[in-house]
């Protein structure tokens, strides 16, 4: 019978994820006073943020002293190639600095230097060493702090495994989401009169990547069917460094914090080739630049035997490696049985992160839609075409805290409204549709597999009209078949009917993410168009905004805001400096170490 019950559980407001954003997001929330509920489709404390492990970009000056959050700032936007919101990164750089001091403060553990300040570590694109790290460890200390002090927090509940479907809308305004219990299918409403996404981004609907299962970009789709917009989807990050080897360990991410402290690129033949195309800052280029300089060593034949490149931190010493690596050195000789203090790493291109989300106001997080914030990776416009690796995990502690503070404001003297029930009994028949045990249908496995296909192949690092065309019209397809989707068995533990959801969800991703790199005629950060190699000034005086157009998806071009002078100015310091400088130094340390001859020979 539908609609079925149903638990009911009300709340000021509903945070949907448990990563950085979210826990950020709901202790600003519970700590003003408002009932806050965090819902996670996994397990408090197992969220994707765990994979952030270099560090926290942050100008502290620490080991530095010439590092600002002007020059943090002209570095995001410059490796946003400018397509950054300038408030969204002006206010970050100035408030990161005080998130990562008041995690300290609620008991974060950091590297220290030897006069006990936090330490800071270099990485690709930023000028200084910036990263304030626990050894390549980061983002679980991060998740591990933030997590004991949202369940302390006063007014902050959890319900882990949980998957919510459908926001539940009243005329234009959020009002709560519904979905179901993930142990036994029950279906729950919560009501809510304010609703957070701290949800994350996705990364499944590729072949190769480095996200978990929960990535499968959700907290976008349930926003795009809410109304509300997205931003610059084309702009999906391929990671450098992720394991190729063994294939059950491909897309593993091998932290950017390997080349951070020194570890270098070599091909096939024993040549550093990061001097081919970027001999000033080498290694240190930013992700876009190596990623693709990785591809096009493996493309004219010089990669590793499994279409790679070599990792080589040896020169380091193996104590200085275990210390400063201990992660990576399990990883390997767990999963791959190579020492990395005796071995070159073989790695490639993974998909890591995505620079588009959630179309939202740089003070709040507010998105088009009355009610509905979103924080984190699933938001857009912070990062522009590139992020900057140590950018993410100060992102969620930044503007998770100002969308939780925003939310609760929103919250102040409004009452629940009645659940429609047409609605949940709308969703409740798309649900059980996949569970029909009268009718044969579409297996959701492989229809996963084929958009990954299509994705992978056609969508990847390398993209030209006619890739894109061609999975565009795979993902139609797709689509076309994904309401046949049919699992048997019950609800109860049913991971098939799981997964019919995740696979509707990542279709609406992935045809956001296709027709705006179609409409983006041009290569700019992560979007590498080879019959477009070249920056278009025209392209890079606008964002590519998706919605629903009434009538399918729709994308339009929007005119991106004026950088104000006052700001323009210390880009173009930034960019005198690097006139003369060339990788992230400390003033006292540069990497050296001997020259290592024939990687690909000892490999």
């Amino acid at each position: 019978m539908i609609p079925e019950s149903y638990d009911t559980i009300d709340c000021d407001v509903l945070v949907i994820g448990a990563g950085g954003a979210g826990l950020r997001a709901a202790v600003a929330a519970g700590e003003a006073g408002c009932d806050t509920v965090v819902v996670t489709k996994s397990l408090l404390g197992k969220a994707h943020t765990v994979m952030a492990e270099g560090g926290i970009g942050a100008a502290l000056g620490n080991v530095d002293p010439r590092d600002n959050w002007g020059v943090h700032f002209a570095d995001t936007m410059l490796g946003g190639q400018l397509l950054n919101s300038w408030r969204m990164v002006e206010i970050f750089a100035q408030e990161v600095i005080d998130r990562v001091y008041e995690l300290e403060r609620w008991g974060g553990l950091f590297d220290r230097t030897p006069d006990g300040r936090i330490s800071q570590r270099a990485f690709g694109a930023h000028t200084f060493w910036r990263l304030a790290h626990v050894g390549d460890r980061t983002g679980l200390e991060l998740i591990r702090t933030c997590q004991d002090r949202a369940v302390h927090a006063p007014n902050v509940t959890v319900h882990m495994e949980y998957t919510l479907t459908t926001l539940l809308k009243d005329g234009d305004r959020v009002v709560g989401a519904a979905g179901y219990r993930r142990n036994d299918g029950t279906f729950v409403v919560f009501r809510a009169k304010a609703v957070v996404l701290g949800s994350g981004g996705w990364g499944r609907m590729y072949k190769h990547t480095s996200n978990s299962w929960e990535g499968t970009g959700d907290g976008a789709a349930l926003a795009y069917r809410a109304g509300a917009e997205l931003l610059d989807m084309e702009f999906v990050q391929f990671h450098p460094t992720g394991m190729i080897w063994p294939p059950g360990a491909r897309g593993i991410l091998v932290t950017e914090a390997v080349r951070g402290e020194g570890g270098r690129l070599y091909n096939s033949l024993g040549e550093r080739f990061m001097e081919r195309y970027d001999p000033k800052k080498m290694e240190l280029s930013s992700r876009d630049v190596v990623a693709r300089s990785i591809y096009k060593e493996a493309q004219a034949g010089r990669g590793s035997p499994h279409g790679g490149a070599f990792l080589d931190v040896r020169h380091r010493g193996a104590e200085y490696i275990r210390k400063r690596l201990p992660s990576m050195v399990e990883q390997f000789h767990a999963l791959a049985s190579v020492d990395i203090t005796t071995e070159p790493m073989e790695v490639g291109p993974t998909i890591h992160y995505t620079m588009g989300g959630v179309r939202v106001a740089p003070e709040t997080g507010a998105t088009t839609v009355p009610g509905l914030y979103a924080a984190g990776e699933v938001s857009g416009g912070l990062h522009g075409a590139n992020r900057l690796g140590g950018n993410s995990l100060g992102d969620i502690l930044v503007f998770g805290k100002r969308a939780g503070e925003a939310a609760a404001t929103e919250v102040a003297g409004r009452a629940h409204v009645a659940v429609d029930e047409r609605q949940v009994e709308a969703e409740q028949r798309a649900l059980l549709a996949h569970l029909d045990p009268h009718e044969e249908g579409e297996n959701p496995y492989l229809l996963h597999e084929a958009l990954q296909e299509a994705m992978q192949d056609d969508a990847g690092i390398a993209r030209t009209e006619e890739s894109l065309t061609r999975s565009l019209h795979a993902i139609q397809e797709l689509c076309e078949r994904a309401p046949r989707m049919r699992v048997g068995g019950r609800r109860i533990l049913n991971p098939g009917w799981h997964t019919c959801r995740d696979v509707v969800n990542m279709l609406v991703i992935s045809e956001a993410i296709v027709r705006s790199a179609l409409e983006r005629r041009e290569s700019r950060g992560s979007q590498w168009r080879l019959d477009f190699p070249d920056l278009s000034e025209e392209q890079g005086r606008v964002n590519y905004v998706t919605d629903d157009g009434g009538d399918g998806m729709r994308i339009r071009a929007v005119p991106r805001e004026p950088i104000p002078p006052r700001l323009q100015r210390l880009i173009d310091e930034e960019l005198a400096l690097r006139a003369v400088t060339t990788i992230p130094v400390r003033p006292d340390q540069r990497i050296e170490g001997p020259a290592v001859a024939a990687v690909g020979r000892e490999a």
